[in-house]
Parts: C-alpha cells; structure tokens; sequence
C-alpha cells in the first residue's frame, strides 16, 4: 500500500516551500520517525520525518517549490526486503572469486549501468565527473550526491597538487562565479522587495552618547553574571528603551490591515540574527514584564538555536517592532528595511570615540549612530523624531529604565 508524504502547513501567511534536501535516496528502506527530508521557507528549514516505513519513492526534486499540502514523497509500506543482506553478499562473492581482480566494479561499467540517484546524476553531469570512476556509499552500492562532490573535491586537489599540470595546462583565471540563489535567499529576496513595495519607507537619525551605559555595565558585570549566571549586554539596554519609546509613541506600534490600523498593546521585540543561511529575526516575548537578565537569557537561547538550525515557526511571529545591530560587523551608519507588517525598525551601529560639543567643551565620547527606519502610511515624521529622542534620552540616562522616568 502506498503512502503519500505531503508539505505540512508551516504557518498561517506561508503557502508554499522549497525542497532542500533529500536525506534518503529513491527506493531506500525507511523506518517510520526517520528524516527522509529538509523543507525551506523563507523563515525557517524543517525536517520532515516519514510516518510510515517502506520503500521510499521521490516525488518531487531538490530545489522544486511547492504548495503546502503538495505531495512530495510516497512510501510503499511493508517489511524491510528480507532477501537484502543475502543479495548483499551475493553480489560480493564474484568480485572475490572471479578470476579477474578487476571484473564487476565500477571502473569498468558505463554511465548508464552505474546505480545512481537522480540527483548525483544531474550534480555529474553539471560538473563533468564520469559517474563509471566514482565508488558508490549508498544502498547496494549507489552513488549519492555525496559521493559525486567528493570526486569532485578529490579532482580539484590533484590538479591543484600536481606540479606537471602546472606546467603543462594551460593558465585559466575564473572571471566570474555563477551559482544557484538558495531558496531561503530568494524567499528572503522577495520578502525585501514587498516591503520596499508596499510600505513608504523613510529614515530618521540621530546619534547616542554611550559611556553611561558602558559605565553601568562595567561596574555592575561581575555581580550581574554571579548572580544571573549570564552577562549584562548592550542589546537588553536597547530593547528596554525601545519599549519606554513605544508606550511614549504608540503609531511606532501599530501596523496596517486593510483599511484598518490596529494598534498593539504589547511589546514584544523581534531581534534580528545572522546565520550561515541569512536573516532570521527571533521574537523575545513580553520585553515590558522581563528583567534585563530574562532578556539576556533569551537572546542566548536564540543565538543557540541559530547555530544549530533548531529555530521554530513560532520563535519568528508576533513581533511588533525589530532590531538589528550592523555594529556587530563594523557598520556606521545604515538605513535599515522594515520587516513587514511591522511599521518600525531601529538600526544599532558601531561605537566610535568622536569629539563632541559638551557644555562648551570639546570632549571624545563613545558615540553611536542611530537610525529609525518607519511607515510613513502610519507614522509621521514628528512621531519618528519624537521616538528616536526617547530612546535616545533612555540610553543617556539608563537610570531613567530602572526607575520609569
């Protein structure tokens, strides 16, 4: 009997997914709770296990999007093929006893006879390896995709070792690269351009005087991390701030739906985060209720969650309002894209000793650039500014967040 696999539903606002990856090849035995494959969107990557254990069919190839609820893979249920370790070992002992060393191998079959995935296939062809030359890791042999860019990795190192090809070929200089976007990156691509689209966008700036937090924080390190097991960080001081700015200027939070502005009435801050696939951008919950060490906590967590690809649905919604901090990468100033529907989104850059105007006195500071990018459908230039000056004033004065002033 035959069992589909389909794309789950990911999300309310996500209707389609790209396959990414195939963890099994087709006509490989799965187990039921197996991960036979990885979808992407433009927010997360999930694993999809099979439910069922059988023989697995492909139905769809890496790279293809599909529509949630599209079926992907079939399993032919039944028990493993007993016949699978004896055919095994039948299929090894003419290899001992031929009288030819050689007869049988991979070496001397064609292109056609070879046992190879449809997708090692296409990887070979694109890339010239001759499938007759590469030993196969997978199921009775077969060549996966593995395998064929190991041969390529090998290929490449020999050329690139071998003193008589350097000699002898001729000197070829790559002018250009060309490789395919990744799906997260087009999703991710397209999700920028709507935004740049369907909102006006406009940026206001302005600049911070930091030494008063970074005063703060270095007195009060030490018995901040024995005591909450974590270190007091910059983007905790940021997040408080922005919460005291949104509950001062409440169209910052609000977002468009139709004909309508609803307006939220709770604070919970997206924090965006760079990973190896691209942007992801995690929601720290309730910032008006949570201690500065519940907030560093979270942000730990998420960066964990990050790093090892764990990060669900859920950790991604609801925002009202994000972060982003380019000073991490050296950035002076930038104007950051909202992340919709949200209607604002602050920019954090590096900190940079400057001269500034003080009480008359010219003094070095450590100054950062500010930048509040906004819906202008929603929010007015006088409420930017206004926003920008209150977080500003919040992180002059840090003692201001403590105390509510």
């Amino acid at each position: 009997m035959s069992h589909e696999i389909k794309i789950p539903s990911v999300g309310e606002s996500i209707t389609s997914a790209t396959l990414g990856t195939w963890h099994k090849n087709e006509g490989d035995y799965v187990k039921a709770g197996e991960v036979i494959l990885t979808i992407e969107t433009d927010k997360i990557s999930t694993e999809l296990e099979s439910d069922k254990s059988g023989i697995l069919k492909h139905l769809a190839a890496e790279g293809d999007e599909l529509d949630i609820g599209s079926p992907v893979a079939a399993i032919e249920e039944g028990e493993a093929p007993a016949e699978t370790e004896d055919s095994t070992s039948e299929e090894s002992e003419p290899e001992e006893n031929d009288s030819s060393p050689d007869a049988g191998t991979a070496e001397e079959l064609s292109q056609d006879e070879v046992k190879v995935t449809p997708v090692a296939r296409k990887v070979a062809e694109d890339e010239g390896v001759d499938l007759s030359t590469v030993n196969g890791t997978g199921a009775g042999g077969k060549i996966t995709k593995a395998d064929v860019l190991e041969a390529v990795s090998e290929s490449d190192s020999t050329q690139a070792e071998s003193p008589a090809a350097k000699s002898t070929a001729p000197k070829e200089e790559k002018r250009t690269t060309r490789k395919k976007m990744s799906p997260l990156r087009k999703k991710i691509a397209t999700h920028l351009v709507n935004a740049q689209q369907t909102s006006a966008i406009l940026t206001t700036f302005n600049e911070c005087d930091m030494t008063e937090i970074m005063e703060l924080r270095k007195r009060v390190q030490e018995d901040f991390v024995k005591r909450h097991g974590v270190k007091l960080g910059f983007m905790s001081f940021f997040i408080k701030a922005v919460v005291d700015a949104l509950k001062a200027v409440p169209s910052v939070n609000a977002q468009i739906e139709g004909d309508e502005i609803v307006e939220n009435h709770f604070f919970d801050i997206g924090v965006a985060v760079g990973t190896d696939k691209g942007l992801m951008v995690p929601v720290v919950r309730d910032c008006d209720e949570k201690t500065f060490a519940q907030i560093e906590q979270d942000i730990i967590d998420y960066a964990g969650k990050a790093r090892e690809g764990s990060m669900g649905l859920a950790d991604l919604q609801g925002g009202v309002f994000t972060i982003t901090n380019g000073g991490i990468y050296g950035s002076l100033l930038s104007t950051p894209i909202l992340n919709p529907p949200q209607s604002g989104i602050l920019g954090m850059h590096s900190i940079q000793q400057r001269p500034i105007a003080l009480n008359g006195e010219v003094v070095i500071r450590p100054m950062m650039y500010l930048a509040l990018s906004y819906d202008h459908r929603i929010v007015d230039g006088k409420e930017a500014v206004t926003f920008l000056v209150r977080l500003k004033e919040c992180l002059e004065h840090p003692d201001r967040l403590l105390v509510g002033a």
